[in-house]
């Protein structure tokens, strides 16, 4: 029987490790996306999109479906499906791997300043009118309405309906990969004076955090939520090798397309 894995996705880690997996004969591999973007990137694996109904709802999920091994490469954000995934596991005896990408650390320049949630980022944008560009998620960036006193840049992948109610915002659409130069002229022709982002780490969206630091402007950065302690890998490479070595080197296909 060919083994059937489940991909947590909604990362470029784990569109990467699909892209990997997906030239395997030997393996059956589907990429969960919790739908929360309305046009997502094409996945070269079938899809599924929609939640599971919690834990139980994901161990049920689990046994009806035969899974094998599942991987959690969801968002460093995606706290509450991490767990999850971890308890769904352990109840249906399915072996899981968390592909995590490693955060962003502070070097010479960044004017960082950490905050736990988005509330209170909100608050720390302060009292007196700003320019504040928000790098998050077309949900969270209603909590700014607390604050409208501020003038908004806000970016994300589809577009923020009904627009925030605020008197001052603008909005660009936009999938990363977002590189410095570009972000550069983005932060320059809207004046902005903070930034308002997590720390998602990676490559993709690190350009904001480079302009900023060559710019001098702070960055209230959202704390990464505290995530279950489970086997964890920091590449697709390194997931992909655990996926062998689980389901044993000809369940997979000794060679790509064998």
């Amino acid at each position: 029987m060919v083994p059937r894995i489940l991909l947590l996705g909604g990362t470029s880690e784990a569109r990467a490790l699909a892209q990997r997996l997906a030239g395997r004969a030997g393996l059956n591999v589907i990429v969960s996306l919790a739908g929360r973007t309305e046009n997502p990137a094409p996945q070269p694996v079938p899809v599924r999109v929609g939640g599971f109904g919690g834990a139980a709802g994901l161990e049920a999920y689990l046994r009806a479906e035969g899974i094998a091994a599942v991987v959690d490469a969801t968002h460093p954000y995606a706290a509450r499906m991490s767990f999850n995934a971890a308890e769904a596991c352990a109840a249906a005896g399915v072996p899981l791997l968390a592909l995590r990408r490693g955060p962003w650390m502070p070097v010479a320049g960044d004017r960082w300043r950490e905050v736990a949630d988005v509330p209170a980022a909100v608050a720390a944008l302060g009292p007196a009118p700003r320019r504040a560009f928000l790098a998050l998620g077309r949900n969270e960036v209603r909590a700014f309405e607390a604050a409208p006193q501020h003038a908004y840049l806000v970016r994300s992948v589809d577009p923020v309906v009904p627009p925030l109610a605020v008197p001052r915002a603008d909005y660009v659409l936009g999938r990363g990969p977002f590189g410095e130069v570009d972000d550069r002229a983005l932060l320059q022709a809207h004046g902005i004076e903070v930034i308002v982002a997590k720390n998602s780490g990676g490559s993709a969206t690190y350009g904001k955090m480079a302009a900023a630091r060559g710019l001098g402007i702070e960055v209230v950065l959202i704390a990464r939520p505290r995530v279950p302690a489970v086997p964890a890998v920091d590449t697709p490479a390194e997931a992909e090798a655990w996926l062998l070595g689980r389901l044993g080197h000809d369940a997979a296909g000794a060679e790509r397309g064998a």
